[in-house]
């Protein structure tokens, strides 16, 4: 239970950080693309937030090296591909379907919660499956 919770947490700080670069975005370009640019920072953010908490608290990871740090990262991202066009699909169908950026945000929000249930498991089975995970 304590696993869940403390995952909960994570789960909503990356989700924070990747809605919150991307209003950011938004509020300081407003030029072509905006909203896929804004999408692509978020995601970026929200990778990077969520990589380093959940390997320090829910894998309890240690690298051995910068280099396997690294290609632990690699294939975090490369794990992560599937779930985050969940998280795209999600975003961009409510953008598109209620033309509102609330709503909008709302989609990448349920996007973002499924797409994170998906990642743990991906990430337990194939990132970091030396490390403990209770």
């Amino acid at each position: 239970m304590r696993l869940a919770i403390v995952y909960a947490i994570i789960a909503l700080i990356a989700t924070a950080a990747n809605l919150g670069s991307q209003a950011l975005c938004v509020w300081a370009w407003q030029g072509t693309w905006h909203i896929e640019l804004s999408v692509l920072v978020g995601t970026a953010v929200g990778l990077v937030v969520k990589y380093l908490l959940d390997k320090i608290y829910i894998f309890r990871f240690k690298a051995e090296s910068a280099a396997h740090d690294l290609q632990t990262f690699i294939l975090y991202t490369a794990m992560g591909v599937a779930t985050t066009l969940i998280f795209w699909g999600f975003e961009f169908a409510f953008y598109r379907a209620f033309e509102d950026k609330s709503l909008r945000y709302l989609g990448g929000l349920i996007g973002l919660a499924i797409g994170y249930w998906a990642k743990y498991h991906l990430d337990k089975r194939f990132v970091f499956r030396s490390a403990v995970a209770s």
